[in-house]
This record gives C-alpha cells, sequence and structure tokens, in this order.
C-alpha cells in the first residue's frame, strides 16, 4: 500500500508541475499563435487535418468534443484564411471532407515549428534534468498533430 501511495503521490507531483509549467508559459503560445494569425481553436484543428485525407465534420467534432455548429464555426474559419477547404468524398458525394490547403500546411508547419521550439525557462535547465525529464515522459503515449514529425 505504500508503494501504490508513494508512486500517486509521485505521478500527481509530477502531473501538478507539468501542467503548472504549461500553465505558466500559456503567454509565450498564445503570442506566436497570434501572430500566424491563429487561435488556440485555430492551431486545435490545424493540427487534426492533413492534406491528403480529410476528416468529416462529425469526426472533427468528436474528436474536440464539441458540436458539430462548433466544429463548423472552427472550419469556416480557416477556410476564410485559405488554410482549410471543403472537398466532396469520391466514395461518397454526399459526404464533404476538409483537408488543408498548401497554405494550410505551411501555416500548421510553422505553427508546430515554433510550439515544439523548448521555452527559455525549460531550456535553461542542466543536462542531467534534461535527460531525466526526456526520458521519464518517453514512456508516456503521445500522439503527434497529422503531418508531425517527431524530433523535428
Amino acid at each position: 500500500m505504500t508503494e501504490r501511495r508513494s508512486r500517486t503521490q509521485l505521478a500527481a507531483d509530477a502531473w501538478r508541475a507539468i501542467f503548472d509549467f504549461i500553465g505558466a508559459t500559456a503567454r509565450q503560445r498564445t503570442r506566436f499563435l497570434a501572430e500566424l494569425g491563429l487561435t488556440v481553436n485555430d492551431s486545435r484543428a490545424l493540427s487534426a487535418l492533413g492534406q491528403e485525407q480529410g476528416r468529416t465534420m462529425r469526426s472533427l467534432a468528436d474528436e474536440w468534443s464539441c458540436d458539430a455548429s462548433t466544429a463548423t464555426f472552427i472550419v469556416d474559419r480557416l477556410e476564410k484564411k485559405g488554410l482549410a477547404e471543403r472537398r466532396s468524398d469520391p466514395a461518397d458525394r454526399r459526404v464533404r471532407r476538409v483537408v488543408l490547403t498548401g497554405e494550410g500546411v505551411r501555416v500548421r508547419d510553422e505553427m508546430l515549428r515554433r510550439m515544439y521550439t523548448p521555452p527559455p525557462e525549460l531550456a535553461a535547465l542542466d543536462r542531467e534534468s534534461l535527460a531525466a525529464l526526456r526520458d521519464g515522459v518517453a514512456h508516456l503515449p503521445a500522439a503527434p498533430p497529422e503531418g508531425a514529425r517527431r524530433g523535428r
């Protein structure tokens, strides 16, 4: 029981530190999104879309845990910016799929490049701490956004 409690407490401490750090560095992410003319919802959408295989509005709404009208609003914003477009599904013309345009891919890739640039506070840690942090989180499941490459 002691081992379980200590692991649970360690996990809670680690999560609290990670969550607090993400919150403390949110301004930096919000600033560069604004520089790219994006909102947080835009960034989420760009990360969920690719240029080749489209996504239905229903699948996007399900992933984003929102209703279809909210997903439609987000996709409409991306379309107005020339970052996404709706296309007919080749297998069923009644279905529309959302894909990124060439400009959408470019903006998404720039967004991810900046998103994956470590905050100065993290980069300032010593090598040993960085290696321990990297090795610890390497065991967590993660799915990089479509089009993102690990180790970038």
